[in-house]
C-alpha cells in the first residue's frame, strides 16, 4: 500500500485512540497500532503501580489491534519521558511555575520521539485519540482547530504540533461526542468500551504533587514563611513547590474569609497569600511559542485562554523575540507561570500557544 496511507495509530488501551483505530481502518488506511511505555515505578520512585500505562493498558490495546487485524508494537519510551516530562515537571516545580504536563508529553513524546518513529516505519501519518479536528486551511497548507464537541476539545494541548506536521497527523474523532466513541466501541465488542477515563496527571494519580516530588528527587523541601500582601508571616507552609497560583485549599492558614496563594518566591522560599482580587491581571509573557498559523509581524487581536477548562477571552497579541506578550481585554483570574496560553480565531481554529513566563499583577 502507498505510503500515504500507512498510518501510525498511538494506543494507549483506552477506548478513544481504539476507536480512532476503527474509523482509520474503515476509512481505508493500513494501520499500525503502537501503544508507548512510558513510566514504569522505578522511574517515579515508587513500588505500586499507576492508572495508566499498566499492562493491563497494554494488553486493552494489543485485544483491540488484534480484533481489527492490524499490528500491535510496544515501544519503550520511558527515558525520554523521564527527562521530558516527568524531570521538567520537576525542574518547574522548583522554579515556581506550575507546568502542563500533557504538554510536554505531546511536544516530546507523541509528536517528535513518535512521530519520528512513524516516519522511519514508512507511516504518512500518525494519529491519536485527541478530540480535535485538523484540515485544508485554503492556501495549500493545513490548521488545527477545536472539535466539534467542545466539552471535549483537547486542542489546548496540542498548540505544540509543528505546523509542518499537520499534513500528517489524523484526529478521527474531531468530530465525535464522547457518548458518539463509547457507542462505537460498545457496537464493535472492544473490551475496553466502557472503561474510566484518566482524570489525574499519569504519573501523579493521588493528586500529591510534593510527596512525589520528594520521592522522585530523594529530598525533602523546606517549609517556610507565608505572608500576606503587606509582608507580615501568617503561617507555615511546608513546601512552597507544593503550591500553585489560586490554590486555597490545603494552603494552611485559617482566616475568617477565603484567602488564595497569590505568589511564590522560591529565592527566600516565602508564599503569599490574599483575598481573590490579587489575582487578577490584564498582561503576561508567552515564551516557546509555536505559531501553526500565518506568523503575524504586528499586533493583532484574537481569543486567548490560560487554563484548560477556561472560556477563550479576548486578548492583543504582540509579537516578541522569542515569545509574545499579551494584553486582555478584561482582567483575568489565576494566570499561572508555567501553564499554556493558547490563542484562538473566531472560528475555533488554534493561532499558536507558548508557555506563560512572566505576569503582571494588579
Amino acid at each position: 500500500m502507498e505510503r500515504s496511507k500507512r498510518v501510525l495509530v498511538a494506543m494507549s488501551g483506552g477506548v478513544d485512540s481504539s476507536v480512532a483505530a476503527w474509523l482509520l481502518r474503515e476509512q481505508g488506511y493500513e494501520c499500525v497500532g503502537v501503544t508507548m511505555k512510558l513510566f514504569g515505578s522505578e522511574t517515579a520512585g515508587r513500588e505500586d503501580g499507576y492508572p495508566c500505562c499498566t499492562l493491563d493498558d497494554v494488553e486493552d490495546a494489543r485485544q483491540v489491534a488484534r480484533r481489527l487485524g492490524i499490528p500491535h508494537h510496544v515501544f519503550n519510551f520511558t527515558g525520554d519521558f523521564e527527562e521530558k516530562v516527568i524531570r521538567r515537571f520537576v525542574d518547574a516545580y522548583e522554579r515556581g511555575e506550575t507546568p502542563n504536563p500533557c504538554v510536554d508529553c505531546n511536544r516530546f513524546l507523541k509528536f517528535d520521539r513518535l512521530y519520528r518513529r512513524a516516519m522511519e516505519l514508512g507511516c504518512g501519518y500518525i494519529a491519536t485519540g485527541h478530540y480535535a479536528r485538523i484540515a485544508e486551511d485554503g492556501a495549500g497548507g493545513f490548521r488545527m482547530a477545536k472539535a466539534a464537541d467542545e466539552s471535549r476539545d483537547q486542542s489546548y494541548v496540542l498548540y505544540p504540533i509543528p505546523r509542518e506536521q499537520l499534513a500528517h497527523t489524523l484526529f478521527p474523532l474531531g468530530g465525535l461526542t464522547k457518548g458518539e466513541v463509547r457507542e462505537i466501541a460498545q457496537a464493535q465488542g472492544f473490551v475496553n468500551a466502557r472503561k474510566h477515563d484518566s482524570q489525574d496527571i499519569c504519573f501523579i494519580p493521588d493528586g500529591d504533587y510534593l510527596a512525589f516530588m520528594e520521592r522522585y528527587t530523594g529530598r525533602r523541601y523546606p517549609a517556610g514563611d507565608i505572608v500576606d500582601a503587606e509582608g507580615r508571616v501568617v503561617g507555615r507552609h511546608r513546601g512552597a513547590a507544593g503550591l500553585t497560583i489560586g490554590q486555597r485549599r490545603g494552603v494552611g492558614v485559617s482566616s475568617s474569609g477565603r484567602i488564595y496563594v497569590c505568589a511564590k518566591c522560591m529565592a527566600d522560599n516565602t508564599v503569599t497569600v490574599g483575598p481573590e482580587e490579587l489575582l487578577y491581571s490584564r498582561t503576561c509573557t508567552a515564551r516557546d511559542w509555536n505559531w501553526l498559523a500565518q506568523t503575524p509581524s504586528a499586533p493583532f487581536e484574537a481569543l486567548v485562554k490560560t487554563r484548560y477548562r477556561q472560556r477563550e477571552q479576548p486578548a492583543v497579541i504582540c509579537p516578541e523575540e522569542g515569545g509574545v506578550r499579551l494584553e486582555f481585554r478584561d482582567p483575568q483570574r489565576a494566570v499561572t507561570p508555567g501553564q499554556a496560553a493558547v490563542a484562538y480565531d473566531g472560528e475555533g481554529t488554534v493561532l499558536g500557544g507558548g508557555t506563560i513566563a512572566l505576569v503582571s499583577r494588579g
